[in-house]
């Protein structure tokens, strides 16, 4: 008898566990107040008036946090943090329909969270949104509150689908195309060629943050491409394109049959056209090789040579200056930056480096590089016979493009290597679409004129643009430049495009903190520059993405009435 109640016990105990646990999971779904058992989050965060008409706040939610915005009367929930390099939201620029991160200017859609413009590879997570007498409530998958990314799911391929569309490169542009197509329904074969011996990574840490670890710095690993049947091909060029028969020969013998092709083969860093450039420490810096091998030479004892005051000249020489006995920039105009923020920045630019101990001769270049009878290089001579010491010399002058292989085929080339595409960067072939840094592409802000333009967060959203348009969602490119650096400490951001005809500096330019305003002949504001003023250049580039103009008339008596 006694074992009878015993083993009635056993059963009756556990049931009125599971009906108590059913009752608090219940509960805890009713008042909206904290766990819920199936990896969610559920509770109230703000009153319904917390956040007004076209603003966003963000609020926290179990420990993480949750962007709220509010537009069109509609209130929608997203992740706080830039999904690039996680910078808050809350402080970016709100668009239409998307906000803009702040320092990179990424963007994102604030009713699905989706990546729309970039740097970055992954889209944010979108919560659910509830409001219960004024009250508003959200509703989170756990994992995805604490990551703060949400990789957009992918189809798988089909043995059905015999199609295949090859991507060309494994830059950044490339990386962003192939993972696209499987986003958006292609289900035929897809494969990515990469001339460099890697997978895809995050190349402008190359002159950044030289001492960078490769596989630490992967904008996919390997699993991430065999998980969604994505073919890599590694250390390996395309040679020839054969447009009639939609094939492609490449460096390793093979030959591969194509239904369509993206290209995006990127940039070659060249060298100044003078004695002694082969010279083994004569470096350019467009790969993680590169850096990999001037970091290695770097030593407390190295005079280091800085040819080209663009930005990859100053990011190596303030990366390098307090690990040698010396840097000297060599530049040809009066003030570094010259071309991309004007005299006056560039002028401010070159006293924050000299406080640094950079030291500079503008005006001026390099004759030839001299080396001793082993090849190793000794010192540089200036165009006007000056002799330096170098132990290592850095060229920062520019580029050429991949393109050499197209010669031949029916794509044509300009005399600079770079490929016109149309609004939807397909070019003169069909079913063959450019771009990156050698689509001569429309640039939206500029009335869509055709201009290459070699940006990291552009070639991004090339990538993703050719992608829709190559699984048949139809998309028109509609691209505002966004570009930035950071030197000693100091952000410097830009957005828009074209040469000033006068600029308009507000703020203090000796302190760093300033808004440059790009004007062209009409007074028409085409770029704008900052440095310590986030987000308004990210507010400029969300201006421009919009089709507006802004003209010197709209900054008087306040210069940033736009943005309000």
């Amino acid at each position: 008898m006694l074992r009878a109640v015993q083993n009635f016990n056993r059963l009756v105990i556990p049931a009125r566990v599971h009906s108590a646990n059913r009752m608090m999971s219940l509960l805890s779904k009713i008042t909206g107040n904290g766990t819920t058992d199936d990896g969610y989050v559920e509770d109230y965060i703000c009153n319904e008036n917390d956040v007004g008409e076209n603003e966003m706040k963000a609020f926290e939610l179990d420990g993480g946090k949750v962007l709220l915005v509010k537009q069109k009367g509609k209130l929608s929930a997203i992740g706080n943090k830039c999904s690039h390099y996680g910078a808050l939201l809350s402080t970016g620029a709100l668009g239409d329909g998307r906000v803009r991160c702040p320092w990179h200017g990424a963007c994102f859609n604030i009713e699905t969270g989706d990546i729309e413009d970039f740097p970055g590879q992954d889209s944010l997570p979108c919560f659910k949104v509830t409001v219960e007498q004024g009250r508003v409530k959200i509703r989170a998958k756990r994992s995805e509150l604490q990551s703060g990314k949400r990789t957009k799911a992918m189809v798988k391929k089909l043995n059905e689908d015999e199609r295949t569309f090859v991507v060309i490169g494994g830059g950044p542009s490339g990386a962003i195309c192939a993972e696209t197509l499987r986003q958006e329904g292609f289900t035929g074969r897809v494969i990515m060629i990469n001339k460099e011996p890697c997978l895809p990574y995050d190349r402008i840490l190359v002159s950044k943050t030289m001492d960078f670890e490769l596989n630490k710095k992967l904008l996919r690993d390997e699993s991430f491409y065999a998980d969604n049947e994505i073919e890599t091909m590694t250390g390996t060029e395309v040679t020839s394109v054969d447009n009639a028969n939609r094939e492609l020969t490449l460096s390793n013998g093979y030959k591969i049959k194509y239904d369509k092709v993206y290209i995006a083969t990127g940039s070659k860093a060249r060298k100044a056209p003078i004695d002694g450039a082969d010279l083994p420490n004569v470096c350019v810096l467009r790969s993680n090789e590169h850096a990999k091998y001037v970091n290695g030479q770097l030593s407390l004892d190295k005079h280091v040579v800085v040819l080209g005051v663009s930005f990859i000249g100053l990011e190596a020489a303030a990366y390098c200056v307090n690990k040698v006995a010396k840097v000297t920039v060599i530049g040809r105009s009066a003030v570094p930056l010259m071309d991309s923020f004007g005299e006056k920045v560039g002028t401010r630019v070159m006293k924050m480096f000299k406080e640094k101990g950079v030291h500079f001769i503008m005006n001026s270049g390099i004759r030839r590089c001299i080396g001793d009878d082993d090849r190793k290089l000794t010192s540089v001579e200036l165009n006007d016979g000056t002799i330096l010491k170098a132990d290592i010399c850095i060229m920062g002058v520019g580029s050429t493009f991949f393109t050499t292989f197209l010669e031949g085929s029916d794509i044509k080339l300009n005399k600079n290597g770079s490929v016109d595409t149309n609004q939807f960067l397909e070019t003169n072939v069909s079913g063959v679409y450019a771009g990156g840094d050698i689509a001569n592409a429309p640039v939206f802000c500029n009335n869509n004129e055709l201009t290459a333009i070699g940006h990291y967060p552009l070639a991004q959203y090339h990538g993703k643009v050719a992608a829709l348009n190559m699984v048949g969602k139809t998309t028109e490119l509609k691209a505002v430049p966004f570009f930035w650096t950071m030197l000693f400490g100091k952000g410097f951001r830009y957005a828009g495009y074209g040469r000033p005809h006068e600029t308009i500096i507000e703020g203090d330019l000796e302190q760093l903190k300033f808004v440059a305003f790009y004007l062209d002949a009409n007074g028409k504001v085409i770029g704008m520059a900052s440095c310590g003023r986030d987000p308004v250049v990210s507010q400029f580039a969300e201006y421009l993405s919009q089709g507006k103009n802004l003209h010197k008339n709209q900054l008087n008596p306040d210069p940033f009435a736009w943005t309000k």
